[in-house]
């Protein structure tokens, strides 16, 4: 049995969408890797040099396993790479063109510096009026 012209498209369409739909999850899962500020933070101090996990347990207010749970999250994202040298793992940057992605992250805020401001203002309002309810 033959398929008809309309029955390709059809079938096309689908397929394409599907591969779109991939295709937004797969930047959606990098971009909420990427979600926290001490996340961030790791990923810009991988830029230059890879780092074991204790010199960057000191330039954060987290102790270790925090910043090894942080940093499993990057290496499942497959932003960050990981060796072991005894007992020490060092982290990577895999990724490096993510910098110019924040850079761009950095104009839009310097360009709009209240929109961020406002929305966290209000959440900010909203869990407060929650407390006091309580």
């Amino acid at each position: 049995m033959k398929a008809t012209t309309a029955q390709i498209q059809t079938q096309a369409q689908a397929q394409t969408h599907t591969q779109s739909q991939q295709r937004l999850n797969n930047r959606a899962a990098l971009l909420k890797a990427l979600a926290h500020p001490t996340r961030l933070w790791l990923v810009e101090q991988l830029e230059h040099q890879e780092r074991c996990v204790c010199e960057l347990t000191d330039g954060v207010d987290a102790d270790i396993s925090t910043v090894s749970k942080h940093l499993a999250l990057l290496r499942q994202a497959g932003i960050v790479a990981s060796r072991r040298v005894g007992k020490q793992i060092y982290y990577r940057l895999e990724t490096p063109c993510l910098l110019g992605m924040l850079s761009c992250i950095e104009t839009a805020l310097a360009q709009s510096p209240g929109c961020c401001a406002k929305s966290l203002a209000a959440k900010t309002d909203k869990a407060k009026a929650i407390q006091s309810v309580r």
